[in-house]
């Protein structure tokens, strides 16, 4: 019968689709990348300076600290009693052996240090952070402790660490703004071919592309879409032109098949049997009238007007269906008045769009009614049929497909499609809903702004 309702999509899924397709950007790319390969650089820049100067920083002052404990002890061997005056930043300590305890007692942290530069960190006696290194050598004779302020360094260091970071946040935007500049130049062409392609193409003649750009790699994607252009131009030409003379050419043996079909029936010696007859091919002449224009206005993408009266046509179908049902127990019937549903269309396209969904419910309702019930701005075709199949109601509206209920009944499997097409064209809305104890609900919304209630 009819595609059901695909699912309203999800803001937020429109919302993440957005964003993929953002980062998708090429001008995103490009900007992510400068923004990544000046970070990394400088990023690493920074790090191996901090480290360099760390490393060299410690190697000056280990070495400073080595010599000067060794001179110390050399002092102190040849003069044991010699005082050793503190210097800037350095303090040297000797213990004799009749004051190793009194290390114990004041400085716990020295006492257990093994030979060697060690580096300690604490508060002063007025809750100041410090820092210092010890160098540290026991011998039998004395122990020596060599203490190095750390506190300046320390501060210097954090300064330095300070500028670092502040030189990789400056050099990350300045890659972003280089970044930016050259996404604008590398994109400007890209974006004005595209914009000269979004202008071109309400045009049924574009024009050429290619002298607008260098030849560059956009000037040849600006060829080759001219070149598409101009093939996919000739394709449509022809199918226009192929349609309108099938048009014209049919139109015309169906306008003689209408005049005799009417001079005959103007005969009053006819018979019943002949008169049925006669009045069944005069509805199938204008059922192929009425499908020719429709095709017409879809070939062409072109919108037709009038006001069709839904009632009116309904009831036309269902007098054309009557002729054919024989023997079988179906009735035919219509809710609704006349002018209740009145469009703004060809009475053709509405024909041929309801139509499909008429004759669907009376080819596939072997017995019960068909009902066209009108409402507001739609129309429901409710059948006691067998029903729909999920695989049915999720393909029915591809071209050349057939239901399960098909069997070996007639067609080619394209009513649907056309309904589909025409709903896109005029901006109608076609669903199928399982009916509530059987058979199938389509329904037409003319207005799919307003959708119809279940």
């Amino acid at each position: 019968m009819a595609q059901p309702d695909e699912p309203a999509p999800d803001p937020s899924d429109r919302s993440s689709q957005r964003g993929r397709r953002y980062r998708r950007r090429l001008r995103s790319r490009i900007i992510l990348s400068f923004v990544l390969l000046g970070l990394g650089l400088t990023a690493l820049f920074a790090f191996m300076t901090q480290e360099a100067r760390n490393r060299v920083e410690n190697a000056l002052v280990e070495d400073v600290m080595n010599r000067n404990i060794d001179e110390a002890a050399r002092q102190f061997a040849i003069n044991p009693q010699a005082p050793i005056a503190p210097v800037t930043q350095i303090r040297a300590f000797i213990y004799t052996p009749d004051r190793f305890d009194s290390v114990r007692t004041n400085r716990p942290e020295w006492y257990d240090l093994p030979d060697g530069i060690h580096g300690i960190s604490g508060t002063d006696e007025a809750g100041q952070p410090m820092a210092y290194k010890l160098a540290v050598r026991k011998t039998p004779e004395a122990w020596f402790f060599l203490a190095y302020d750390m506190t300046q360094a320390v501060k210097g260091e954090e300064q330095f660490r300070r500028a670092v970071y502040g030189a990789v946040i400056l050099f990350t935007l300045l890659s972003l703004l280089i970044g930016w500049w050259s996404a604008s130049r590398v994109m400007s062409p890209v974006s004005e071919l595209a914009k000269r392609l979004g202008r071109s193409g309400g045009s049924t003649s574009p024009q050429p592309l290619a002298p607008h750009f260098p030849d560059d790699e956009v000037g040849e994607l600006a060829k080759a879409l001219d070149d598409y252009a101009v093939r996919l131009t000739e394709v449509v030409q022809r199918d226009r032109e192929f349609n309108a003379d099938v048009s014209h050419e049919l139109r015309t043996p169906l306008a003689v098949i209408r005049g005799a079909v009417e001079l005959l029936l103007s005969r009053p010696e006819l018979d019943t049997k002949t008169r049925d007859r006669l009045l069944r091919i005069q509805r199938a002449e204008q059922q192929c009238t009425d499908l020719i224009s429709a095709l017409l206005l879809l070939s062409r993408n072109e919108r037709g007007h009038g006001a069709t009266d839904v009632a009116k046509v309904a009831e036309q179908l269902f007098d054309a269906h009557r002729g054919q049902l024989g023997s079988k127990p179906l009735q035919l019937r219509v809710e609704g008045v006349h002018g209740q549903v009145v469009v703004d269309a060809p009475e053709s396209a509405v024909t041929v769009a309801l139509g499909n969904l008429v004759g669907n419910a009376v080819k596939y309702t072997r017995e019960g009614e068909v009902v066209v019930r009108l409402r507001g701005n739609a129309v429901d075709v409710v059948d006691s049929g067998p029903g729909l199949s999920a695989e049915d109601a999720a393909r029915l509206f591809e071209r050349g497909y057939r239901g399960t209920h098909a069997e070996h009944s007639q067609g080619g499997g394209i009513g649907l499609s056309i309904v589909r097409r025409l709903c896109a064209l005029y901006g109608w809305h076609v669903r199928v809903v399982p009916g509530q104890v059987q058979g199938v609900v389509a329904t037409l919304t003319f207005a799919p702004e307003q959708p119809p209630a279940d």
